[in-house]
């Protein structure tokens, strides 16, 4: 994870400046300068990253502010211009006459190593929203998002620009971006139109978009992830929690909605009949929390992080932090007793909770199976949810699932052969196949290291039925798992409760 930083031709922010002042950032580190302030009747100072430094005793005056507004490009909407062909910024200060007082001079530069801690998220293909305080960083790791995808993937990338911030001032887009396509948007209310044009007129496979700060643009998002393109942004916030109070840009994960419940339900909750609970599914399904510069907090599961922060739970987001030591590859087992001896399964048999289903033919195909597994009346003392495919998108269901965290599987139809088939399926797993004794082993070992020590464990990629068996030995032992990524590459994530 090596970081590489070029100063975006330093040079041509720093001449746009009265020449004194040149002088003065020449005999400075230019690789430290974040940015230049010059406040009209103030001394000018450069912001760097070990602290402020002043440049001249002397006070800005107007003949400085208007050489440099003269020598930039012309001012936006959102008083902003920048230097044609680099990455530098320059914001206005007005007086209520519209008349200049103060700029802000920001050094553009092009950052290699960025999205290391996140590769895998990026390059999963899921939509993935960046948060974070003004100057951790999200700009520039949007740039090189787009340069990745466009010319290591070979996807299809489209930038929507609003103030020319992630591709540059000009017509050409700047080489940080690589080979990405650039939208420029003429006004920044016009953000949210720019962005449903380019999936309408271009055909991207990934758009990439910052500052998302409108219901609009939030709106806009949500289209765009529903026709199936990639979306990778930033949005106002520090936190997913500051996201989910945010009545503007809730929506992003997933919206917040009051709901009452039935007095049976609200008991069974052991909760108030008024609750707050997520409205829908999340727009992006991963959250990203830049701290700083080296570090970030991982919610790759937005859906559950919003569900557990809405019951007052800790989201459980996974720090990353730049340097950390890769985990180290397991030991090769070279004789039979190097292999851990196999955890012990639970004693208590498996619960299954029968919705939208007759509980007699549940019970009935358990006593011909034989199975080691009974029915039981409410869904917090179940394992395992068995739900008629047809009311699978229940409210009540949904909430159910959200509330108590359990597997779901689902019968086409309410007879004893459907379900048969799928409880043969979900207990059955032909334990004399490899790749299933394989697959048995890695979630025990899962079970037992997130028992040990407390921390979550992913397991390797496998398919959809061999998931099933680590799942139902996850739930064994009373640990929470959740499949993430996508197929081939999904796996299981083992969780301590």
């Amino acid at each position: 994870m090596n970081i590489r930083t070029e100063t975006d031709h330093l040079y041509q922010l720093i001449h746009i400046l009265p020449h004194p002042l040149q002088q003065a950032l020449a005999r400075l580190e230019g690789a430290s300068l974040l940015e230049v302030v010059l406040d009209l009747g103030r001394p000018p100072q450069a912001r760097l990253v070990t602290g402020v430094k002043t440049l001249a005793d002397q006070p800005v005056s107007r003949e400085d502010l208007e050489r440099v507004t003269a020598a930039v490009g012309e001012f936006g909407a959102d008083n902003r211009a920048g230097i044609e062909g680099t990455l530098h910024r320059v914001s206005a200060l007005r007086n209520r006459r519209g008349q200049v007082v103060g700029l802000t001079l920001r050094a553009g530069r092009t950052v290699f190593g960025t999205i290391d801690l996140i590769r895998d998220l990026v390059e999963g293909g899921n939509s993935l929203l960046l948060l974070g305080r003004p100057g951790v960083g999200k700009t520039t790791m949007l740039r090189e998002v787009a340069r990745t995808l466009a010319d290591d993937q070979g996807r299809r990338v489209i930038v929507v620009d609003t103030s020319n911030e992630i591709g540059g001032d000009g017509d050409i887009p700047h080489p940080a971006i690589g080979g990405a396509r650039r939208m420029q948007v003429p006004h920044p209310e016009r953000q949210h139109g720019v962005m449903i044009e380019a999936v309408e007129n271009h055909m991207p496979e990934v758009i990439i978009v910052d500052e998302i700060g409108t219901q609009f643009e939030a709106l806009a998002a949500r289209t765009i992830a529903e026709r199936g393109v990639q979306l990778i942004g930033t949005a106002h916030g520090t936190t997913l929690a500051n996201l989910v109070l945010n009545p503007t840009l809730a929506d992003l994960v997933g919206g917040v909605q009051t709901v009452t419940l039935g007095d049976e339900e609200a008991r069974l909750r052991g909760t108030q009949k008024t609750i707050t609970e997520r409205k829908g599914p999340p727009t992006f399904q991963a959250v990203v929390e830049l701290v700083d510069r080296q570090r970030v907090v991982v919610h790759s599961d937005t859906a559950r992080a919003v569900d557990r922060l809405l019951r007052g739970i800790n989201p459980a987001g996974v720090p990353r932090q730049r340097g950390e030591a890769a985990p180290e590859p397991p030991q090769p087992l070279t004789t039979p007793a190097a292999r851990p001896e196999p955890l012990e399964r639970g004693r208590r048999p498996p619960q299954i909770y029968a919705y939208a289903l007759s509980r007699e033919i549940v019970e009935k195909v358990i006593r011909d199976l034989k199975l080691a597994a009974r029915t039981v009346k409410s869904p917090e003392q179940a394992d395992m949810i068995l739900a008629l495919k047809g009311r699978s998108e229940d409210p009540r269901l949904s909430r159910l699932m959200a509330t108590c965290e359990l597997p779901l599987y689902t019968v086409r139809r309410n007879t004893t052969a459907q379900v048969r088939r799928q409880l043969q399926n979900v207990f059955f797993d032909c334990a004399d196949n490899p790749e299933t004794r394989q697959a048995v082993r890695e979630a025990e070992e899962g079970v037992r290291r997130v028992m040990t020590e407390g921390v979550p464990v992913e397991l390797p990629p496998r398919s959809s039925a061999l998931r099933r068996v680590q799942h139902r030995i996850v739930t064994d032992h009373r640990l929470l798992g959740v499949s993430e990524g996508s197929e081939p590459q999904r796996r299981l994530v083992i969780h301590p409760r």
